[in-house]
Order: C-alpha cells, then sequence, then structure tokens
C-alpha cells in the first residue's frame, strides 16, 4: 500500500536517495539561516528588539543544515549537488516572495514593511515545514538513525510558526493589518504552487534513483496535484489565519545546541 510512511521509508533506505533528500534539506535550511542572519544585521531601529529572535531563527535553520549533513556522514555519503527545480527556498525568491536576496545583500537598513514582508514569509513557509516535520515525527520519532534529528526539527519548527504568529499580531495591532493580510496572502498562494511543483520534481528524482514503474510515478504525481488543487480551493487559508500561540516568546533565548549531530 502506497503511503506517507511506506514513502519515505523507501527513500530512507536506499543511499542515493537518501543522500538526495538530505541534499535537499540541508541546502534550504542552511540557506534559510544566512537569510535570518541578514535581515537581523539589517533590522530597522525601531525593531532593534526583533534582532535577537531573527537570529535565533536563522541560527536554527544552520544547526538543521548541520544535522542533515551529519546524517549523511552517519552513512558515509556526501552531499549531492542539488538540482535547481527541487530548490524551494530559491524559488519562491524567484516568484517574488519574502525579501530579495539584493536587498539582503545590501547595506541599507530594512524598512518595517521589509520585516513584515519576511515574518509573512516565515508564517507561510513554516506552517509547511511543521506540517511535514509532523508527519514524519508520527511515523519516525523513535527511529534509530533519524528519530532524535525528526523530534529537535520538529521542536524548532514549531516554535518558528509560533513566532511566526506571534509577532505579526504584534505589527497587526499597530495598524499594519491590511498590509499583513495581503501579504500573507500572496505569499500563500504562491508557496502552494512552488511547493507542487518541487514535489514533482523530487519525486521524478526519487522516481529515476529507485527505478519506480511509471505507474507508480503516475500517481505519486496525481496525488501532488491533487492536493495543489484543494490548497488552491481553500487549503491555502489554513496559512494566512493568525492566532496567538500557546508559546509566546518562542524564540526568546538562545539556539538550543545539537552535540549528537553537529
Amino acid at each position: 500500500m502506497l503511503s506517507a510512511k511506506s514513502l519515505f521509508q523507501e527513500i530512507l533506505d536506499h543511499d542515493d536517495s537518501f543522500r538526495l533528500f538530505c541534499s535537499i534539506a540541508a541546502s534550504g535550511e542552511s540557506q534559510g539561516g544566512w537569510e535570518n542572519a541578514r535581515i537581523a544585521a539589517l533590522v530597522p531601529e525601531s525593531e532593534r528588539a526583533l534582532a535577537p529572535k531573527i537570529t535565533r531563527h536563522g541560527a536554527d535553520e544552520d544547526k538543521h543544515g548541520r544535522i542533515f549533513n551529519a546524517l549523511l556522514r552517519k552513512r558515509g555519503l556526501e552531499p549531492a549537488e542539488v538540482p535547481p527545480e527541487t530548490d524551494y527556498t530559491m524559488l519562491l525568491e524567484r516568484h517574488g516572495i519574502g525579501l530579495a536576496h539584493e536587498k539582503l545583500q545590501a547595506d541599507q537598513p530594512l524598512t518595517v514593511q521589509d520585516i513584515i514582508t519576511y515574518l509573512a514569509h516565515s508564517r507561510v513557509t513554516e506552517q509547511r515545514a511543521a506540517e511535514q516535520m509532523q508527519m514524519l515525527r508520527k511515523h519516525f520519532t523513535d527511529h534509530p538513525d533519524i528519530g532524535k534529528a525528526v523530534r529537535m526539527i520538529s521542536d524548532d519548527e514549531d516554535n518558528h510558526l509560533a513566532y511566526s504568529h506571534e509577532e505579526l499580531l504584534r505589527f497587526a495591532a499597530a495598524g499594519h493589518g491590511r498590509f499583513i493580510q495581503s501579504t500573507l496572502r500572496e505569499c500563500a498562494l504562491a508557496e502552494i504552487a512552488v511547493y507542487r511543483d518541487v514535489s514533482l520534481a523530487v519525486m521524478a528524482h526519487m522516481g529515476r534513483v529507485l527505478g519506480w514503474p511509471k505507474a507508480r510515478s503516475a500517481v505519486l504525481a496525481a496525488g501532488i496535484h491533487a492536493v495543489y488543487l484543494y490548497e488552491r480551493l481553500g487549503g491555502w487559508r489554513r496559512m494566512v489565519s493568525l492566532k496567538m500561540p500557546r508559546r509566546r516568546n518562542a524564540l526568546g533565548g538562545p539556539a538550543s545546541a545539537a552535540p549528537e549531530f553537529a
């Protein structure tokens, strides 16, 4: 029976597919670490209190990249080249979502609207990340090789999601509600399309590595398109709602270490 658990177990059990999976994940997390570090350095003076939280967010992302690379080393594997069509972070940027790298590479302070744009981007993408890690946690939390990594990353993604909710609500209370909602909607609609395209690309690469028959690849592609249709018809709304999280000040302290991986 084809299920999320059996699919990921197959990827996990094969060195080449596991290598590609971890390499894609590590690349995206490391890119997120760099972006957050630059945003923290360019926070406007009026929002300097946010800088330590943004720095913590970036440190967590860097840690996740190190964890995925450590999982590769544990299997005696080298990172693989990441196919550009599977690069979720860069494809989002090309769609104009989040802050452009040209802006982050400059030395000009960001504006309050830039910070809101960053937080809206985080709200949407961390929703996706938290859901994916919850799925892995459900099926692999006790796995001897990846269980610790799954639990640690899942906890961090939940913190990132809580942080983005709380900070966006703070900005909404300060009068930025309309801009927040329009930015969230734009980001969510772009993200679901990018996620569909990246998922199709990743599954195509995995299918070639694992030798899947055309019928199986077609079923998986149809499932990805069905998820996109659901999200396009209304599922995207879960990514734009805001509510005060139970985890308050989720990024208020230093990033946790990962000595067993890093």
